[in-house]
């Protein structure tokens, strides 16, 4: 780009090679696959630009320093450099090799790190550092040669993508999802149409969604809320085969375009959740990001979750702000008419009183320390520097040599998929001794006694870190569960996320004083160990296998308590009579592996093979088994959710951004 444009000083060549240095510092290039980069033929740019548009681009070639001045004040934000086309080409090219890669099943996810970006870019004009839509047009390429019908793009930049909204408002195969700082219009691009009343056209209408931040600051609490409260339940209802992401990380921790706090990890659980959709089938473009440091942490994050390794504790308060809950809150009544999922959830449109008054916070700015109000620019970006060397010190941990164990209890363990390792049982005398100084008034069979040598041996691997996860089969799960979760306190681990499916009797454990908090669902029981009082159970019947009261529960309740808890450990038990079906578990346990650096320990009563299959294809990592039809939630369900959540969001906060608020 020319150097005669201060303007555009942050879109730099360091943005990409600092991202690759650190990829290689983390040793993750020599992991990856790594897929030659091509240039993007005129066909392909044009399945998405004019005809106009591209001969533009090209003339830009043979132009000097005047004349690209020139042509570079026709647009908003672009400054044109001899290479730009021949630059823009090769990030389309790379794009496209990174789709045809995972769609041709080479890989099963992958990174494009390309620049220029290009969700700005639209049909018949440059904008925004964007010469061509590297995203619209990985779309429309997929489409066209792979005749996929729905694709799913998730845009976490900063800014809002609207060349990407324009280009795909009247096409319901694409579902566009775009949070972005908008300050009620004020922020670049500044657009009524980037509201989240902009729901698309036509055909498209309800396909184009729009998340506005009215007020900087939001992190990592406000990102997991919008998943949670608005993409999920809407990515999982429109069931894509392929997900792309616009990624743009200038949406983290102190870029100085987004003025934003989430910190790094909050991208590897972000990850985490896309790769649950279209059978893993996940391409992350890139877009902005402009804090080299909190760049390149972040897209090692989030290749390290491609990759499969843990996902990382994510730090700060689990509670999103009044102004991200007022603009989820919208977004949700905006697109009532056109989700199932939608149907029958109490929604209302607010008025964002938390951030009207921004006019009068502009003319009275809150006081800064004199030192804080002398900061330059290079001082803040040393001292976000500085944080986040030791912020990533303190959330990276070694990965576990073995991510998945279990025990040859029935011969069966030849069944399951080849990485899962297998570890020798503990002493029948030694587990004897065991129960009797500590469990002897939960254990009170023969043949659940002799099923512990196996459960505490794994569980053990998994608390000293030495796997991952782990799989335990139990002829009376609830007592190994109880067990476990007395182990597991004993051990150190104060905080343990507990889930029941199936017909299993919970059997109370309050030992030491300890406080118990029960949510007993009558197919899926959550129980969380430790929390500082004690509530009389309730059930909420999850009655179908198809789906329709599953996501309704998990995605609006579970997943936002058990984020809200942060456990150290999920233990998941699956016992008899259940009616969720197995790829409905599989999805339980692939979803829950964001908590606890993915410490999960299943516990299993129901035996069944292809259940057992299922269940350590989800622990090792492989896509999650295709959910099926959706069903949209009964009403019934709906509301006994409601009603959970209206019981418990001033304790769980990250319950707020559904039901009516008192504002």
């Amino acid at each position: 780009l020319l150097i005669f444009s201060p303007v555009c000083d942050i879109e730099v060549p360091e943005r990409l090679s600092s991202s690759y240095e650190q990829l290689k510092y983390y040793h993750l290039v020599e992991r990856c696959v790594c897929v030659p980069a091509r240039e993007g033929s005129e066909e392909e740019i044009l399945l998405v630009h004019s005809p106009e548009h591209l001969e533009v681009a090209k003339s830009t070639q043979t132009m000097n320093e005047e004349e690209l001045k020139r042509v570079s004040g026709n647009y908003d934000a672009v400054f044109f450099h001899p290479n730009t086309y021949r630059c823009a080409r090769l990030a389309v090219g790379a794009t496209l090799q990174l789709v045809d890669a995972v769609l041709s099943g080479k890989v099963c996810n992958g990174m494009a790190l390309v620049r220029p970006p290009g969700h700005h870019s639209q049909r018949n004009a440059a904008n925004g550092f964007c010469l061509f839509n590297n995203v619209a047009i990985a779309a429309e390429y997929a489409k066209l040669k792979y005749s996929l019908q729905r694709i799913l793009i998730v845009d976490w930049d900063v800014h809002h993508g609207q060349g990407t909204q324009y280009i795909f408002e009247e096409d319901p195969s694409v579902l566009y999802f775009s949070w972005h700082r908008y300050e009620h219009q004020e922020f670049w691009p500044s657009l009524k149409e980037s509201d989240y009343d902009a729901v698309g056209q036509g055909k498209g209408k309800g396909f184009n969604i729009n998340l506005p931040w009215n007020k900087v600051g939001m992190g990592n609490a406000d990102y997991l809320a919008a998943f949670f409260h608005v993409l999920l339940p809407m990515a999982f209802e429109f069931d894509p085969e392929l997900v792309l992401v616009s990624s743009g990380y200038d949406s983290g921790i102190g870029d100085p375009e987004g003025q934003m706090n989430a910190t790094p990890e909050v991208f590897a659980h972000l990850t985490h959740f896309l790769m649950q959709l279209a059978n893993g089938k996940l391409c992350v473009i890139l877009e902005g990001g402009y804090h080299l440091k909190s760049l390149s942490e972040s897209v090692c994050m989030t290749v390290k979750t491609l990759l499969g390794d843990p996902v990382p504790q994510i730090t700060g308060e689990m509670a999103p702000c009044l102004s991200a809950i007022e603009s989820i809150q919208n977004v949700r009544a905006a697109h009532k008419l056109y989700w199932k999922w939608l149907m029958y959830e109490e929604t209302s449109f607010l008025q964002n009183l938390s951030t009207k008054s921004h006019l009068l916070k502009k003319a009275n700015p809150n006081p800064l320390t004199e030192h804080e109000s002398k900061m330059t620019n290079s001082d803040e970006t040393v001292k976000v520097e500085r944080f986040l060397e030791q912020h990533m010190k303190n959330i990276l941990f070694p990965v576990p040599p073995i991510k998945t164990a279990t025990t040859d209890l029935k011969g069966s363990a030849h069944l399951l998929p080849v990485p899962v390792h297998l570890v020798k049982e503990v002493d029948k005398t030694e587990t004897q001794a065991l129960v009797s100084d500590f469990y002897a008034d939960l254990v009170k069979e023969e043949k659940t006694l002799l099923s512990l040598g196996s459960m505490l041996t794994i569980l053990d691997k998994i608390l000293k870190k030495e796997v991952c996860n782990g799989i335990a089969e139990s002829p009376a799960a609830a007592v190994s569960v109880a067990v476990a979760l007395r182990h597991s306190v004993r051990f150190g681990f104060q905080r343990v996320l507990c889930v029941f499916v199936g017909d299993m009797q919970i059997i109370p454990n309050t030992e030491d004083g300890q406080k118990l908090f029960e949510i007993h669902l009558a197919v899926l029981y959550l129980e969380i160990w430790g929390f500082t009082f004690v509530l009389n159970s309730f059930s909420l019947l999850l009655k179908d296998a198809e789906g329709n009261d599953f996501f309704s529960a998990v995605l609006g309740f579970i997943l936002p308590v058990a984020y809200s808890y942060q456990p150290n450990l999920t233990v998941i038990a699956v016992g008899p009579n259940r009616s969720l079906g197995i790829s409905g578990i599989s999805l339980l346990f692939a979803l829950l592996q964001g908590l606890a650096e993915s410490r999960v320990f299943a516990v299993m009563e129901d035996t069944e093979i292809n259940l057992m299959q299922s269940i350590a294809k989800a622990l090792v990592g492989a896509p999650t088994p295709h959910f099926g039809v959706y069903v949209p939630p009964t009403q019934e369900k709906v509301n006994q959710t409601k009603m959970l959540r209206d019981q418990f969001q001033e304790e769980w906060k990250m319950l707020q951004c559904s039901g009516k608020l008192s504002i």
